[in-house]
């Protein structure tokens, strides 16, 4: 059957149409690693200042038309758990790729939170420890540009940690004194198995420097409330 020039039209507007809806029906950007820290180590202004860098960024990639947390822990008098402040979920990446459907999820050690999915608000991955065909890391002369430490300040059940040694860098105020609990975005290290997203390892110190020495940048998980 010859199809007129119309109808060719008609069936061209159709597909675009269902094309729209298709874009329409992927859900929003609700989750994002910081494309940048506050630049000043882990002194973020306290849990408001971190909250105001992944609220400027998700804005910047036009979603800041939803209340965005980092996820960061506090001690001592007040602390805060770092779960219990990013909402209820589900979780999408900028790619709507599923992340975790709820906190429950999130916590568990199958949340879908690795290289290829903790991506920025731009959708750029965040440099990854480097692995061979085997899936086995490579040696560390092997690594650069890794930047796989994310500040949490958390303990891995999402909770902060006890009043006394310091994992916070002061509630995310110094730059000096303390250290910071960090997760890896990519589920990697330098030894092998599953490394955790949220609580891996504590950093050398609160400053800029101390942090890219540990292999990270200062960036923060952000989640949409």
């Amino acid at each position: 059957m010859k199809i007129s020039r119309k109808q060719l039209a008609l069936l061209a507007a159709m597909g675009m149409a269902a094309g729209f809806a298709a874009q329409a029906a992927t859900p929003s950007m609700s989750f994002f690693v910081s494309s940048k820290g506050s630049g000043k180590g882990a002194d973020l202004g306290g849990l408001k200042g971190a909250d105001a860098i992944c609220q400027q960024l998700a804005t910047a990639a036009g979603a800041g038309n939803r209340t965005w947390a980092a996820y960061l822990s506090t001690q001592g008098a007040g602390a805060v758990n770092a779960k219990d402040r990013i909402g209820t979920g589900p979780w999408y990446n900028v790619k709507g790729q599923l992340i975790a459907q709820n906190v429950a999820d999130l916590l568990k050690p199958e949340v879908k939170i690795n290289a290829d999915t903790a991506l920025t608000e731009k959708g750029q991955p965040i440099g990854a420890v480097k692995v061979g065909a085997d899936g086995a890391p490579l040696p560390r002369e092997q690594q650069s540009g890794v930047q796989h430490d994310i500040l949490t300040g958390s303990q891995a059940d999402g909770t902060a940690f006890p009043a006394g040694e310091d994992r916070t860098c002061n509630n995310w105020t110094s730059s000096t004194t303390g250290s910071a609990m960090l997760g890896h975005h990519d589920r990697r290290s330098l030894q092998p198995g599953l490394s955790p997203w949220a609580a891996a390892h504590p950093s050398q110190g609160c400053s800029q420097d101390n942090l890219v020495a540990t292999g990270g940048a200062g960036l923060l998980y952000c989640f949409a409330k």
